[in-house]
């Protein structure tokens, strides 16, 4: 079996090995364009010796922002400022990937260490948010937004379009649409979140329409030789069962559609959910996705030993892992990751020429 540093290889593109960058959004951007801060970030994760660094939550317009310090890929400005990170994480021996979003109800948030709420109606940074049903979240965020008409969710996907087509002309191999955490895509997908009684509500198949629709027309503009991928929250661990099951039909239907990848995650879409928090205790389920749909896959959440990981991927319940916070505590973490698990040359392995000269000749 495949071990955390093996290569991966899916339509076009090749990992140099198995450790993805999750994408963390830093919500340092101005009016959507990334700064110092982000080509900083970004060149370390890559220079670090990941095989896949995945830029954080870009959102497809400036309503779909979660807070007012998001990166946006809404006009030509904000995409060529990201060419450069581009460049960089390539240039580090990485894979560039990009997560596209949209924030749905829990957007027009101070950021996290400003508050994590709502940003107070009437305040010049502040926005109205849209969502299938008037709903709020609740607990931090209890602002109730706006119900999405027919030509809101038209117009959502046509700007979700316009991004990725940015996206792919930036150059970016690897991308992912959010359909997790509480985000647009979730607050169609889950019933706690979408009380509509039309086309795009009710049943599951209906409730999963609006997601089917988006990768169906992202699919007609992303090239076919580069991975199209989504985050998906498929359990909420609020007590409903049917959402895993619901989850695994979508994911189906999504790769008849051509998805090629998936991002096993959670719904966060309730602030009632009590989740079991413990290392690698999504693995199992990423699991059971893989093998009921089909499809490659990974997930993240608390995997943080490179024993660990590198057992995930032997064991098949994993193809990539993804990690955030080990990789903002050590951006080595590959390469010391490689020394724990006794590979050959692991400066070698893991890190750029320059780096790993000097690593693997002064021992």
């Amino acid at each position: 079996m495949s071990g955390l540093f093996d290569p991966y290889t899916l339509k076009g593109v090749t990992l140099r090995n198995r450790i993805a960058v999750s994408p963390m959004c830093q919500y340092m951007a101005v009016d959507g364009v990334v700064g110092d801060w982000h080509r900083v970030h970004y060149a370390g994760l890559a220079r670090g010796g990941a095989g896949l660094v995945v830029v954080e939550a870009t959102a497809v317009a400036p309503e779909g922002r979660i807070t007012w310090g998001d990166l946006g890929l809404w006009n030509d400005h904000q995409a060529q400022a990201l060419r450069p990170i581009v460049d960089a994480i390539r240039a580090a021996g990485a894979v560039p990937g990009i997560q596209i979003a949209h924030a749905g109800r829990k957007a027009s948030a101070n950021r996290p260490w400003e508050g994590d709420d709502h940003i107070a109606e009437g305040q010049p940074n502040s926005w109205r948010s849209i969502a299938p049903s008037p709903v709020a979240f609740g607990a931090n965020l209890p602002r109730v937004p706006a119900e999405m008409t027919l030509a809101d969710i038209a117009r959502v996907q046509a700007d979700t379009v316009d991004a990725v087509v940015r996206a792919r002309d930036l150059g970016f191999a690897w991308l992912e649409l959010h359909m997790a955490h509480g985000y647009l895509a979730q607050n169609f997908f889950s019933p706690l979140s979408n009380h509509r009684d039309d086309a795009y509500g009710g049943s599951a198949a209906n409730r999963a329409r609006y997601l089917l629709e988006t990768l169906v027309a992202v699919r007609r503009v992303w090239p076919q030789d580069r991975p199209l991928t989504v985050r998906l929250g498929v359990v909420e661990f609020d007590g409903n069962d049917a959402m895993l099951g619901e989850a695994i039909a979508l994911l189906r239907d999504m790769k008849r559609e051509g998805l090629d990848f998936v991002d096993v995650s959670i719904g966060f879409n309730t602030p009632e959910a009590e989740i079991p928090w413990a290392p690698n205790f999504m693995a199992p389920i990423a699991r059971r996705v893989r093998q009921e749909t089909g499809l490659p896959g990974t997930t993240s959440w608390y995997i943080s030993q490179p024993d660990e990981a590198d057992a995930l991927i032997r064991d098949g319940q994993l193809d990539l892992v993804m990690l955030g916070r080990p990789l903002l505590a050590n951006p080595h973490w590959p390469y010391a990751a490689a020394k724990a698990l006794g590979v050959e040359n692991p400066a070698w392995a893991t890190l750029p020429a320059p780096y790993a000269h000097w690593l693997a000749r002064y021992r």
